[in-house]
């Protein structure tokens, strides 16, 4: 249940980063709201699965998650270039994430 939760949580770093880019410094209310409602629900999953996986563990799963979640949600509707490279070092990203849970 914990690595759920974690999953979920990182799901919800992409939108909190995403949706606080478009706060524009929390002048527009629904992304800002966004922004508020995911960061919660993300920080209180990630400290629920905290409880059963180690911290070290745990929080990087969570940051890389979020990171090429981000990364990606960047390149498919924020127009930030989807490059070779750039996708090759998201999938090394995702390979640590990976074997970070399968050496757990």
């Amino acid at each position: 249940m914990a690595w759920l939760v974690i999953v979920l949580s990182g799901l919800l770093e992409t939108v909190w980063a995403t949706a606080l880019d478009r706060t524009e410094g929390f002048t527009r209310l629904l992304p800002s709201l966004v922004f508020a409602a995911a960061l919660v629900g993300s920080m209180a999953g990630l400290s629920y699965a905290l409880r059963s996986i180690p911290v070290g563990t745990g929080y990087a799963v969570w940051v890389g998650i979020g990171a090429v979640g981000t990364a990606v949600a960047g390149m498919v509707w924020l127009g930030e270039p989807a490059s070779l490279p750039r996708i090759l070092c998201l999938l090394l990203l995702v390979g640590g994430i990976v074997g970070l849970k399968v050496l757990h």
